[in-house]
């Protein structure tokens, strides 16, 4: 069994918009909207969990009540590793069986149904990502600039994500990067998630910095590489603005 969680629980305050971020409009539709409906279709979780926070939990479920999920307060805005740490008290009651937790974000909205089962079926012993390999950060690629660059060792595994404003100038040139999907063996992950420390520019629980946990222990990061259309997520008016034209008319 794998369970999903959706984190959304951003402002929309780089988007100009009093609505949550994930919900401000990508073609006249909620942007979160799009991952749901795939989420919805790949029958991987018949419940995700979405983080929201205590501001934004009325009008995100009012958004999403077509949806079959189950929210989860994020009291404070202390990152992602803070905002997944949030779920594990449902996940532990209600899901004590389960394998596997995927981790998708709420601004992302063209990941696919085929990827979300793709992760779904991948046998993990510690976690598993879905980085996507960029030729350049030219034309539309800039909006990757900012992300987190995957970091390999001389063997060619993944050692590290290290967030855009804590790299180096040598790390910025790398250009396979970190949409952020992560999935995770759920035992691992609990056990692993209270060990995330803020020591970092933002003062935030990356959950990012549970790959080099990982890469510590001795596990093998797996990777499921992803094209940058599906990779893309939102994060600005100029980054809405690409994604709408990359949305084919109908």
């Amino acid at each position: 069994m794998t369970r999903i969680i959706i984190l959304a629980a951003g402002k929309g305050t780089r988007m100009n918009s009093d609505l949550p971020k994930v919900l401000v409009a990508l073609r006249d539709r909620p942007m979160i909207s799009y991952l749901m409906d795939s989420v919805a279709s790949a029958g991987v979780d018949p419940r995700p969990l979405v983080v929201v926070s205590p501001d934004n939990l009325d009008i995100i479920s009012q958004a999403l009540k077509n949806y079959n999920v189950e929210y989860v307060i994020q009291p404070e805005q202390l990152g992602t590793g803070h905002a997944v740490s949030c779920a594990r008290e449902t996940i532990s009651r209600e899901s004590p069986d389960a394998k596997n937790i995927i981790v998708l974000y709420g601004d992302h909205p063209f990941l696919k149904t085929e990827s979300i089962r793709k992760f779904s079926a991948v046998d993990i012993e510690a976690l598993t990502i879905m980085p996507t390999q960029l030729s350049d950060f030219e034309g539309w690629h800039q909006n990757f600039y900012h992300w987190g660059r995957i970091v390999r060792d001389a063997s060619g595994d993944v050692e590290a994500i290290v967030e855009f404003k804590d790299a180096s100038e040598e790390e910025k040139l790398i250009t396979e990067v970190n949409p952020g999907f992560m999935c995770f063996n759920k035992n691992w992950l609990f056990d692993n998630i209270v060990r995330l420390k803020a020591e970092n520019k933002q003062r935030e629980y990356y959950l990012t910095d549970l790959v080099q946990i990982a890469f510590s222990e001795g596990h093998t990061v797996g990777t499921i590489n992803i094209e940058a259309h599906e990779a893309m997520g939102i994060n600005s008016l100029e980054e809405l603005k690409v994604a709408e034209s990359l949305i084919p008319d109908v």
